[in-house]
């Protein structure tokens, strides 16, 4: 059987339509997007074309989308940017953030800010009584993410930015996993600032984005000759910015489809996973009473058996998934999503990610389930005679 990629939110395919727009840029119109000849107007005319189809994905203005190289690049660059304009306080991250929002706050310790993360419950969602008590405390910045990128659970983002901004503090949200999977609308959710990444969505990897209220004061990421309105400075990625700009149009065109099509192969998939009793993680009800994780993600683990061993013999079995830990790729350490849910150790060094896109099948989902349950029995007999 021909390979199935089952890992999608850790990175896509790049689109047909995504490479050809982007072949251009590469080959024939190399001009550098800050030169004042016909090549370089043609590359600042590409970008910002761009930059306008990023910001209408989200629900911005063009000039509120600043570039970046990655959504780890705009995460940093929102932490430190907004912080470093400020006089240190408090600096707020709920327990299941990225490392790339997390580890940021920490290091702001150095130069006399507080961080604290705000608790979880055991559904993934953000403990609205442990953050009022944290704001309690003078606040700079809070970020939490959208959409979790190993369970899929969504935040109430707009009720955590509410409240934040009755305590005056910034609030900024990572919404790599939920651009086109679910809608984004910068302005409906009232935050500061907000992450979104290309490569997650069929574009290229290589451009990111923050998307930032012009009312902030956010210190630049890079200085040097100005581009990005002086806060990223260096020769825009245009291959890839125009990619990106494309990528957004798709994703938007088609989110409807794409959320129907991966739920049904989620609910399919966990069907079959509850049938093996499977303990998934983040599938209770969300803040509306309703089911809300993005679409195409599920998050489960068996008792007794080792993620990564699992992961590895599904892979030899021809399926690539993601263990718990795939959010950061130097770490053997269980999920630490899992464990700020409550979740017993031994149980999250079991989890498993799978997440759909688009090119997915029912039938892929099938197959994986009778390979699974081989490779559970397989996995149990050989733990029975090593006791």
């Amino acid at each position: 059987m021909t390979p199935v990629f089952f890992d999608h939110n850790s990175t896509t395919a790049l689109k047909t339509e995504v490479l050809e727009a982007m072949l251009p840029h590469m080959v024939e119109q190399h001009g550098n997007a800050t030169s004042r000849h016909s090549y370089g107007r043609t590359a600042r005319a590409a970008v910002e074309h761009a930059r306008e189809q990023v910001a209408n994905a989200v629900g911005a203005y063009a000039n509120q989308v600043v570039f970046t190289a990655s959504g780890t690049e705009a995460n940093n660059f929102a932490v430190h940017g907004i912080c470093s304009n400020l006089a240190p306080k408090q600096v707020l991250t709920s327990a299941v953030e990225h490392p790339c929002v997390s580890r940021p706050a920490l290091a702001l310790q150095a130069h006399g800010w507080q961080a604290k993360s705000i608790q979880v419950d055991k559904d993934c969602k953000i403990d609205m009584q442990h953050l009022q008590h944290l704001l309690q405390t003078p606040t700079g910045l809070v970020s939490v993410m959208l959409a979790n990128n190993e369970t899929g659970v969504i935040q109430d983002i707009a009720a955590i930015n509410q409240l934040a901004r009755q305590h005056n503090a910034y609030v900024h949200t990572d919404a790599v996993q939920a651009l086109g999977k679910i809608p984004v609308d910068f302005f409906a959710l009232g935050v500061h600032a907000m992450t979104v990444s290309c490569h997650k969505i069929g574009g290229p990897l290589g451009a990111g984005a923050l998307v930032l209220d012009n009312r902030v004061d956010i210190q630049p990421l890079l200085y040097g000759g100005g581009q990005e309105r002086g806060l990223r400075s260096g020769t825009e990625n245009v291959p890839a910015i125009v990619g990106f700009g494309v990528a957004c149009d798709l994703a938007i065109k088609n989110l409807s489809t794409f959320a129907q099509h991966t739920q049904h192969l989620r609910d399919a998939l966990e069907v079959g996973l509850r049938k093996m009793n499977a303990t998934l993680f983040g599938s209770g009800p969300g803040f509306s009473g309703e089911s809300r994780r993005i679409p195409n993600t599920s998050f489960f683990a068996f008792p007794n058996i080792e993620g990564e061993t699992l992961v590895t013999a599904l892979d030899k079995r021809g399926f690539a998934v993601a263990s718990g830990s795939a959010c950061s790729s130097d770490s053997s350490e269980p999920s630490h999503v899992l464990l700020a849910m409550g979740v017993d150790e031994e149980l999250a060094r079991g989890a498993i990610r799978v997440s759909f896109g688009a090119s997915n099948t029912m039938e892929q989902v099938q197959h994986f389930l009778v390979v699974l349950e081989n490779e559970l029995k397989r996995l149990r007999n050989l733990t029975a005679v090593a006791a």
